[in-house]
């Protein structure tokens, strides 16, 4: 089930727990991230890249359409699995703070993971299931985890794929909020 959890970052006090989608879409609006749930697109189990894009199209392009994209956007689908031989590699790389130079926007397939944000003295866990659409923007501070047994099918939307090369902050913040799924 999607979940949003606020924290103070100082006091770690929470401040906000909520797994209505509504509520959710409302908080992370405040901070200027999207989240919506895509509904009634059914993907057979072992579709492959192409057929899981095609089977979104419709959504993805009013999605592009509706940030200016156009055909300048692109996306791809990204799995991971607990079976993967760099899983470990993979989710150390995502849970060190960092920020990219354009919106990180995923939309869950299948699976899940945690999208969380360093904003406004505030930490913001997103907990992404199947049917969450998230987009965070560009410069944003934040982290993903999808646990130490990551199983998820994620779409993943450019404008342009350079942008999604991480810039890590150097802080530990992510050490102090681990998550939990």
């Amino acid at each position: 089930m999607s979940r949003l959890t606020v924290w103070d970052a100082e006091t770690r006090e929470e401040v906000l727990r909520t797994e209505d989608p509504a509520r959710i879409a409302e908080a992370l609006r405040g901070i200027g991230v999207r989240f919506e749930r895509w509904e009634g697109v059914e993907v057979p189990d072992g579709a492959g890249p192409e057929e899981i894009l095609a089977a979104y199209r419709p959504h993805l392009d009013a999605l592009m359409a509706g940030m200016g994209l156009g055909a300048a956007g692109s996306a791809d689908v990204i799995s991971l699995t607990p079976e993967h031989p760099q899983k470990e590699a993979l989710r150390a790389k995502f849970l060190q703070e960092h920020v990219h130079t354009e919106d990180e926007i995923r939309f869950f397939v299948r699976g899940g993971g945690n999208f969380v944000m360093h904003v406004d003295g505030k930490v913001w866990d997103a907990r992404c299931e199947q049917g969450d659409l998230i987009s965070v923007p560009a410069n944003t501070r934040h982290w993903f985890d999808a646990g130490t047994e990551p199983r998820f099918i994620a779409l993943r939307v450019f404008l342009d794929t350079s942008g999604w090369v991480p810039h890590y902050t150097g802080s530990d913040i992510a050490e102090r909020f681990p998550v939990t799924a």
